[in-house]
C-alpha cells in the first residue's frame, strides 16, 4: 500500500469521499456556468495528495496498487463528474503513457512534476475527419534534420485547458497497413505552430477543459517519440485499456451514491400514509439497481486483481472492454430507477438528498470515455477470437469454457 497503513489507507479513502461530497459540489455551482474549474480545486487536490496516491514511489509518488487506485477513484466519482475526469487522468493515463514509453531523458525530467501537477498532460487521439480508434489522419513525418514534423487536428481531447504536453498518436509510414501506420508523441502544448480550437460547453461533466487543436508544421526532436516507430496503437490501447476500467469505476462510484440517496428518498416519501419503500415497484426497482452495482463492483475488482498480478496479462483488453461496457447498462439502468423513485422532484438542480439532476447528465459522458459501446464490444469480439473465448481466473483456480 505504499506509503500508507491499513488504517490510513481507510482513512484516505474517507477523506477522498468527503472532498467530493463536500467542497468539491459546492465549487461545481459556480463550474456549472463557467466550464471551467477554479484553481482552488486544483490547490485541494494537491494538498490531499490526489495527484501523488498512484504515482510510482520513485517519482514521489505513493505507489499505489491498481485496486488500491479504483477504491481511492470510487470515492471521488461520488463527487462532480468533471472533476471526477480530471482527477480519473491524473491517477492514469496522465503520467502511465510516459512511465511506460518515454525515453529515460524525458521520464527524468517530467515523471518526478507529476505529484504535485508541476506538469499535466492531454491524450489525443480522437480526430474530427476520422474514428475514435485507428482511423487517424495526423500525419509526422522527419525532416532533413531527423526532427519530427507533425500537421493535422484533433477532437473532443480532455483537460486542454490545465495541459503542457500532448501525447499525440500520428501516422508516420502510410504505406504500411493497419496499426504499424501510427507512431505516439510527446508534444508540447505551446510549440510553434499548435493551436487550440475551442468547443462549446457538454451536457454534463463541466469543466473537463474540452477542446480540439490543429498542428501546423510541429517539430520535434527524436526524444519525443514514445516507444517506437510503428508503436503507436500500442501505447494507445495498453493505455485505453486500464482507462476502461477506470472509467467503469467511475460509473461504480457514480451508481452506488444514486442508490443511497434513492433510498433515502424512499424512506421519506410518503404517499397513502406510508413510505414508498414500502410499495412492492420501488422494492423491484432498488433490488435491480443494487444488483447490477455489486455486478460491475465484482468485475471491476477481478481486474484489478489480474492486472496487479501482470499488467500484460493476456485478457487485459478484453475484461477493461467488458467492465466499461457493463457499466454502460448499469448507468442506464441506475440513473433511469433514481429519477423514477424522486420523480419531479428529481428533475431540478438542487435536492436535500444530493445532486440528482447533474449526475444523470454526468454520468451519461461515459457512454463515449474512451470509446461508445459499439468500440467496446468490437474490442471484445477480437479478444474473442484471439482465444477462442475462453477465459481463466487463475485465483479462484476456475475451469472456465471448454479448453480442458
Amino acid at each position: 500500500m505504499g506509503k500508507l497503513s491499513e488504517e490510513e489507507f481507510r482513512a484516505f479513502l474517507k477523506q477522498v469521499r468527503e472532498l467530493a461530497e463536500g467542497p468539491f459540489e459546492e465549487m461545481q455551482k459556480e463550474v456549472e456556468v463557467t466550464n471551467k474549474f477554479p484553481q482552488e480545486f486544483i490547490d485541494m487536490a494537491i494538498a490531499n495528495n490526489l495527484y501523488r496516491y498512484a504515482l510510482p514511489e520513485q517519482y514521489g509518488g505513493w505507489g499505489f496498487t491498481e485496486k488500491e487506485i479504483l477504491q481511492v477513484q470510487e470515492e471521488f466519482s461520488r463527487g462532480p463528474g468533471g472533476m471526477r475526469m480530471h482527477l480519473h487522468y491524473a491517477a492514469d493515463l496522465n503520467w502511465r503513457i510516459l512511465d511506460d514509453y518515454g525515453c529515460d531523458e524525458l521520464k527524468a525530467e517530467f515523471m518526478p512534476q507529476f505529484a504535485d501537477k508541476s506538469v499535466f498532460t492531454c491524450f489525443a487521439l480522437t480526430e474530427q475527419t476520422g474514428g475514435t480508434g485507428a482511423d487517424v489522419h495526423t500525419t509526422a513525418v522527419k525532416d532533413a534534420d531527423g526532427n519530427w514534423v507533425l500537421n493535422g487536428e484533433k477532437w473532443l481531447i480532455s483537460h486542454t485547458d490545465v495541459a503542457q504536453y500532448a501525447y499525440v498518436i500520428a501516422v508516420t509510414d502510410p504505406e504500411k497497413e493497419g496499426d504499424e501506420r501510427l507512431s505516439a508523441f510527446w508534444v508540447p502544448m505551446d510549440a510553434p505552430g499548435f493551436e487550440l480550437v475551442p468547443m462549446p460547453h457538454m451536457m454534463g461533466c463541466r469543466g473537463a477543459g474540452h477542446a480540439g487543436f490543429q498542428m501546423t508544421n510541429v517539430t520535434l526532436p527524436p526524444k519525443c517519440l514514445l516507444g517506437e516507430e510503428g508503436q503507436g496503437m500500442e501505447v494507445a490501447m495498453h493505455s485505453l485499456a486500464v482507462s476502461r476500467v477506470h472509467i467503469a469505476d467511475s460509473n461504480l462510484g457514480m451508481c452506488q451514491r444514486m442508490l443511497e440517496i434513492s433510498i433515502a428518498r424512499a424512506r421519506d416519501r410518503i404517499t397513502f400514509g406510508k413510505p414508498i419503500m414500502e410499495r412492492q415497484a420501488i422494492k423491484m426497482k432498488l433490488a435491480n439497481m443494487a444488483t447490477m452495482i455489486h455486478a460491475l463492483r465484482c468485475m471491476v475488482i477481478e481486474f484489478a486483481d489480474e492486472y496487479d498480478r501482470d499488467p500484460h496479462g493476456p485478457y487485459i483488453a478484453e475484461k477493461a472492454a467488458m467492465a466499461k461496457l457493463f457499466s454502460i447498462d448499469t448507468t442506464r439502468v441506475v440513473s433511469d430507477e433514481m429519477l423514477e423513485i424522486f420523480g419531479g422532484d428529481g428533475y431540478f438542480e438542487d435536492s436535500p438528498y444530493g445532486p440528482t439532476e447533474r449526475l444523470y447528465r454526468d454520468v451519461r459522458a461515459m457512454w463515449l470515455e474512451e470509446g461508445a459501446p459499439t468500440i467496446q464490444r468490437i474490442t471484445i469480439a477480437r479478444e474473442l477470437n484471439r482465444h477462442n473465448g475462453v477465459l481463466e481466473y487463475p485465483e479462484q483456480n476456475w475451469i472456465a469454457g471448454t479448453n480442458l
